[in-house]
């Protein structure tokens, strides 16, 4: 099971985080070229999901959003959460520290 586990839980992250960081890129060519763009919630509903960490770090590559307090306090916040509770779920699947 602790194998399993960790590479559901890995594949389900790594989807989750490729899908925040590609709506993010999409959003901003649709920004750049004044078309209809997604809304607000989606981003955030990805994030939430567990794709805070590369959206993130989409958002800060590409300069998306960075006039957005909500995108610039909460999304770190909520990526720090995340990476702590990744790490914490891999020790105690694992059976580490």
């Amino acid at each position: 099971m602790n194998k399993e586990a960790i590479i559901i839980i890995s594949a389900y992250l790594l989807f989750i985080n490729l899908t925040g960081a590609f709506v993010n890129i999409a959003d901003k060519y649709k920004a750049k070229k004044n078309k209809w763009r997604g809304k607000e919630n989606t981003l955030w509903l990805i994030a939430v999901l567990g794709g805070a960490p590369l959206s993130y770090i989409t958002i800060k590559s590409i300069r998306h959003k960075t006039k957005h307090k909500s995108f610039m306090i909460g999304m770190p916040l909520l990526s720090v959460i995340q990476i702590a509770l990744i790490i914490y779920l891999i020790t105690k699947i694992s059976g580490g520290i």
